[in-house]
């Protein structure tokens, strides 16, 4: 007799495998037989994965079409079983799987819509946080402003693309009414993605903002951040940029 564990493991694999090994013989049901069991509880767990990942992601789903969807959300969750009680958190490696996936190759931009997707998602359930920047950056005397490591908004997120991908993402939505085409040679983008009160926001950044933003989120201070951010734009205001993030909740605090 197997152990629970074992049991556990086996089910678990003729969930999400093909294979059900001898777990069937271990469904004990009046009404059908265990493999028949066993494949109305895979139908239910695809299904209730598939509609969350498609809650998710509605842009990618528009993009490729519901039967492409679901055809490729199959697939992942095969590879990326849900391993939490907390749907929120499933399609993680979603954009990653999309940028190996053969089948999706030709959409060149579809990884990237899947990570501002996931942006999206992501930004909209983290946790709020009471801006204290600005009140302790008056605190703090100029000649100690380049020794100052800055906390960004745990409801924001920095995202790069060498495509479009808010010009994708903004026609793709379902109240959009404009002109939807899209010029794929207009370039890339960088985009902040933030919450602020209850409403998702999308940003365009400049390159040396998108620099200088990148770097505070890496720890870096602020002295190392502006060397980053003139670095790749010559002519990048500083104090300007420092104002705007400082007094719209991007940057949320300091340490000196």
């Amino acid at each position: 007799m197997p152990s629970l564990r074992e049991l556990q493991t086996a089910f678990a694999a003729g969930v999400f495998g093909d294979a059900a090994g001898d777990v069937e013989d271990h469904i004990i049901s009046r009404r059908f037989s265990g493999a028949r069991h066993l494949q109305i509880y895979r139908n239910n767990t695809f299904s209730s994965l598939t509609g969350a990942l498609q809650a998710v992601y509605p842009v990618v789903t528009r993009l490729v079409g519901e039967e492409f969807f679901r055809d490729t959300a199959h697939e992942y969750i095969r590879r990326y079983p849900s391993a939490s009680g907390n749907l929120h958190e499933f399609g993680r490696e979603f954009a990653g799987f999309i940028a190996g996936f053969p089948a999706a190759s030709a959409l060149v931009y579809l990884p990237d819509v899947a990570r501002l997707e996931w942006a999206y998602h992501q930004v909209f359930h983290a946790a709020g946080h009471t801006s204290r920047a600005l009140n302790a950056l008056a605190a703090v005397p100029q000649e100690k402003y380049s020794e100052l490591t800055f906390k960004l908004h745990p409801a924001c997120r920095l995202l790069a693309s060498d495509y479009p991908i808010l010009r994708i993402w903004q026609v793709n939505q379902p109240d959009y009414t404009g002109d939807n085409t899209v010029d794929l040679s207009l370039g890339g983008v960088r985009l902040l993605v933030i919450r602020r009160y209850l409403t998702v926001e999308i940003e365009s950044l400049s390159i040396g903002e998108y620099a200088l933003l990148q770097s505070l989120a890496s720890g870096h201070n602020f002295e190392q951040a502006c060397e980053t951010a003139l670095d790749v734009e010559a002519q990048f205001n500083l104090n300007s940029c420092l104002q705007k993030h400082v007094m719209g909740a991007t940057l949320v605090d300091l340490l000196l």
